[in-house]
């Protein structure tokens, strides 16, 4: 179910750091500095990249095509996620 602010039939969107452990999403927007921004599509996390959050609050740990990769909190926090799939 949409949130109230957001219109429905939109995906839910949430920083990478909230989505729940063994949910997946896609990178929507990426915030933070210019060199920050460019490190995390260096590592794979581009715009519509699918990502799948195995565990963690800090360091968070995802997948992404096959990879795992360790992020800050802070990190994992200025990546912001649409949901995909039925996810719990």
């Amino acid at each position: 179910m949409p949130s109230p602010s957001q219109p429905s039939g939109q995906s839910e969107r949430v920083p990478l750091c909230q989505l729940p452990a063994g949910a997946s999403g896609r990178v929507y927007e990426l915030s933070g500095e210019g060199a920050f921004r460019e490190r995390i599509r260096e590592l794979g996390l581009g715009e519509s990249t699918v990502v799948t959050k195995v565990s963690g609050q800090s360091p968070v740990i995802c997948r992404i095509n096959g990879t795992r990769i360790a992020l800050s909190h802070g990190a994992a926090s200025q990546i912001l996620v649409e949901r995909v799939g039925s996810g719990a």
